[in-house]
């Protein structure tokens, strides 16, 4: 049978789930299609007409390469297709996003034809996405006195590719659709357990609202009776897209409501509306700009407050809530984006400017922020070779610079790595392109992320990224099929590309599943870096870490830069002394409990930076308190540390990634031995005192000031997703916090999960005393629920073993993961037992495996979002409680919640953590 039979039987596979062919990215199967279109009596004639002209996927994927040359011998009149005139070729070329087209039209442009060279200059000059070797072309044949190029290099400094662009609809008019009351997780829009589809746009798009078809049938039926108008997701009472950026949650909402990118690209959908009583989450916004959406902050909900200016609350403590206008399913409300303003008829009801600022205005119009980049870099070429400056098109990137007002750490690093400013010192609220150290890729986005380079044609890392990683952790509890057709595709793309990648494409060493953040954690050698990844966790110990959406990582890979408003600061101090009892989990969870009582329930931590002053803890243990500020919905975080403190953790990221050159992880360009120079540079920057650690001035202006008294947590402190509240929109928030004696040592623990990237080898070695301590005093360790251990990484395993601990859990364990045999299924049943599983996410990205339904789990991990660690069944809601490492053991142990005497009593002797706050100033 040959490819196309093949492409055939794909296609009748496909319809039986109601899916259209799928689009074509190989180079073997399109020439196959092209060969039968040459072919007058082919029987297949006119379906591969179809399939060439409107089911090819563009930018740099091989078959992207065989359209753009089949094009261009149409245009040059060496092949003849009635269906396709040179004109129709040209419009085809357009479409297909840089890459092989660009050269095509290069080729025409630059070509002896003096006709066809004019018409494929038309559409150079619609043109973006032009990389170093098409600049360069250009420049050299404008040097030879090519008028073609120089026409074409004068469009570009005028930018006519962006200002000849339609400007955006003066008036929206949209119809809503609430797709949840309270928090929304991005799970609903493109759920953990898909991530295996998020590539296939078509068949991923068939898991929105967690495959929920009732809810699907009422979007396509909301639309049928609005044809003329958009669908707008709400979240009722909450916030939209918290927990993760998915881009593929963005692209499932733009396939259902949005509008197609291009009539020729199937199932690339753009400019979604999603909105929120309580707005965007950060993450998720930015995700909403790359595809030129729009989220709005509707705030149709407001707290209700007394004469004295106090907010009132319930019986609980609650704030009481009044809806200011309502948002109902199949409510029509227009947009106004001239006044920026959201109505109901001819009612105003909302000043929305935030959503319109110029920026966002301009991806709006530009059909996604990447052509706003790619847009903005290609003028400053064009200029530059022109010898002109250049021509204010864009909107100027706004700068707030206030006189006698210090920085705080975020905005140090900002004005140290911004690009293209005016030089004046700028503070929080300026609009920022800075460059990228570090960027991070892991395997459930990785996949789309390597389209969106394809798209965007781009086919080599940036220079002046200082490295860069793609994991392989969300994927390593289960090697099923669907990994092992998925991953080492995406690892070869990435290797190739010129990123440090967990498995090698050529099998020298062994595949390491450790987990992304970790990674990051050790390669950030820089605490004024900058590190991009895709993922919500990428909050570093060092440096200032944004998660992004897979596109955000694509741009930050292909040019070195990313773009952003410089956040506001909280700035978050300690006091006290911690109880030899309490594990660093507490004083994290407490943070957040302690915050929200200073500041009467509002999360001040919201869409920030929290610029933590942990001073003495070293990476490992300081990230623990970054990476949890996702779940804070805080927009990132960075930790003040002495200098000392930095230089320690600075020897250990050394000799981590000294062992990932060691194993022949390190690339050509030996990007690895790279970051153990800059580590050493730093180092003695830091012992000779040239440049201390990164500190905040102490004139800095902060939104707002936390002081976290440690005296204050007296026992364990537990995020509940408090799964029967009667206000729907309070559950599943992660702002919950209760200590351990709320229980009273009677709720039932069904499972417990230690693992994920909240967990270090320190809590490995308390597991470790843990069950000694349980033998010790029980002769014996018998659990009464399951636990399952996911070490982070492998040099965990590996130094756990060295130091005599691994040897200890395998003692007491039923299951040790074997590499030389991965599971190929994932469990659905547990016993009651230790797991000891490979490196990797595990439960806590909920994609793989997962606790039994309506399980009550108990985890170090960091999401407790519906249907995430743990389904409900009929009968009883599933929750997953998050709590410290010493809380998880004993609950699997005893079956329940410990009471405060037991859970003393089996940590007694064991060292949890060693904090104290900085007695040193720890600012400048």
């Amino acid at each position: 049978m040959n490819i196309y039979k093949d492409y055939l039987q794909e296609i009748e596979d496909r319809k039986g789930l109601g899916l259209h062919p799928k689009p074509i990215d190989g180079a073997d199967l399109l020439s196959a299609i092209i060969s039968q279109i040459k072919d007058l009596d082919n029987e297949y004639r006119d379906d591969s007409l179809n399939f060439f002209i409107y089911n090819v996927l563009p930018g740099t994927t091989s078959a992207a390469g065989v359209k753009a040359k089949f094009l261009k011998e149409i245009i040059l009149g060496e092949e003849d297709v009635k269906e396709i005139t040179p004109e129709f070729a040209l419009e085809q070329l357009s479409h297909m996003k840089g890459g092989p087209s660009v050269k095509a039209l290069l080729d025409l442009a630059l070509g002896n034809d003096e006709a066809i060279a004019k018409e494929a200059a038309k559409v150079l000059k619609t043109q973006v996405f032009l990389y170093e070797a098409d600049t360069n072309r250009l420049e050299e044949a404008f040097n030879n006195g090519s008028e073609i190029a120089r026409d074409i290099i004068e469009s570009y400094a005028k930018a006519e590719f962006f200002t000849k662009l339609p400007e955006i609809e003066e008036e929206i008019e949209v119809v809503t659709y609430i797709a949840g009351v309270g928090d929304i997780s991005t799970d609903l829009l493109s759920p953990g357990g898909d991530a295996h589809s998020r590539s296939d746009r078509e068949l991923h798009g068939q898991c929105i609202f967690e495959h929920n078809k009732e809810m699907q049938k009422e979007v396509l039926a909301l639309k049928e009776q609005h044809p003329d108008k958009r669908v707008m997701l709400i979240a009722e009472k909450g916030t939209m897209g918290v927990g993760s950026s998915r881009m593929s949650g963005v692209n499932n909402v733009a396939l259902w409501t949005g509008i197609s990118s291009s009539p020729y690209v199937p199932f690339i959908n753009i400019a979604p509306v999603i909105a929120g009583t309580n707005g965007i989450a950060p993450i998720f916004l930015t995700t909403v700009g790359v595809t030129g959406g729009i989220g709005l902050d509707l705030k149709n909900w407001v707290k209700q407050k007394d004469a004295e200016g106090n907010t009132i609350v319930d019986a609980e403590g609650e704030p009481i809530l009044k809806e200011e206008y309502s948002v109902a399913t199949g409510t029509v409300l227009t947009i106004n984006t001239k006044e920026k303003k959201l109505y109901n008829g001819d009612t105003e009801l909302k000043d929305i400017s935030a959503a319109f600022t110029p920026q966002k205005t301009e991806f709006m119009k530009a059909g996604g922020s990447y052509a706003v980049v790619f847009g903005k870099k290609l003028q400053t070429f064009a200029s530059k070779v022109l010898g002109v400056d250049v021509v204010p098109v864009y909107a100027a990137s706004k700068e707030i610079s206030i006189e006698g007002q210090g920085l705080t750490a975020v905005e140090k690093i900002f004005n140290k790595n911004a690009v293209g400013t005016s030089g004046a010192t700028l503070h929080a609220g300026s609009y920022v392109r800075a460059e990228v150290n570090i960027v991070g890729s892991q395997d459930t986005t990785g996949l789309m992320t390597s389209q969106e380079l394809e798209m965007m044609a781009a086919t080599v890392i940036s220079p002046i990224v200082d490295g860069a990683y793609q994991s392989g952790c969300h994927t390593a509890s289960v090697w099923d099929d669907k990994s092992k057709a998925n991953i080492p595709r995406l690892m070869s793309f990435m290797n190739d590309f010129g990123l440090i990648t967990g498995r090698d494409p050529k099998g020298k060493y062994f595949p390491m599943t450790d987990v992304i953040h970790k990674v990051l954690n050790d390669i950030t050698v820089g605490d004024w870096d900058i590190i991009i990844g895709g993922d919500s966790h990428t909050r570093m110990s060092k440096g200032v870490a944004f998660g992004a959406d897979s596109g955000t990582v694509a741009l930050a890979l292909a040019t070195g830069e990313a773009s952003m408003p410089i956040p506001e600061s909280v700035k978050v101090t300690f006091k006290g002394e911690m109880k030899s009892y309490m594990d660093f989990r507490d004083v994290v969870h407490a943070t957040q409990q302690q915050m929200l009582k200073q500041f009467g329930g509002e999360n001040v931590f919201q869409g920030r930076v929290i610029e933590v002053h942990i001073g003495t803890l070293t990476a490992d243990q300081a990230f623990t308190f970054t990476d949890w500020t996702a779940e804070m919905k805080a927009k990132a975080s960075i930790c003040i540390s002495e200098d000392d403190t930095l230089i320690e953790s600075l020897e250990i990221a050394k000799g981590r990634i000294q062992i990932m050159i060691d194993k022949g992880m390190d690339n050509e360009k030996q990007v690895l031995k790279g970051l153990v120079e800059k580590a050493e540079t730093r180092i003695t920057e830091l012992k000779t005192g040239i440049k201390p650690a990164i500190r905040p001035d102490a004139n800095a202006k902060y939104h707002a000031e936390v002081i976290i008294d440690l005296d204050e947590i007296s026992e364990p402190m537990i995020a509940d997703p408090d799964v029967n509240n009667d206000d729907v929109s309070k559950r599943y928030t992660h702002d919950v916090i209760r200590p351990l004696s709320y229980y009273g040592g009677t709720k039932k623990v069904d499972l417990g999960f230690v693992g994920s990237c909240m967990v270090h080898k320190g809590d490995m070695k308390i597991l470790a005393q843990m069950l000694k301590n349980v033998e010790k005093l029980h002769g014996e360790v018998v659990f009464n629920a399951p636990l399952v251990v996911a070490p982070p990484t492998y040099n965990i395993v590996d130094e756990l073993k060295a130091e005599g601990d691994w040897d200890v859990l395998v003692k007491y364990s039923g299951f040790e993961f074997d590499d030389s045999a991965p599971k190929g299924l994932a469990r659905t049943k547990y016993e009651n037992m230790l797991y000891l599983e490979r490196p990797g996410c595990n439960l806590c990205m909920g994609n793989q495996e997962k606790a039994e339904p309506g399980d009550t789990v108990m985890a170090t991990s960091t999401r407790l979002f519906q249907g995430r660690v743990v389904k409900d069944t009929g009968e009883k809601k599933g929750e997953s409680l998050l709590s410290s490492t010493p809380v998880v053991v004993l609950s699997t142990i005893l079956g329940r919640t410990p009471t405060m005497v037991e859970y003393e009593a089996a940590v007694d002797g064991i060292v949890l953590t060693k904090f104290k706050p900085s007695t040193k100033q720890l600012v400048k």
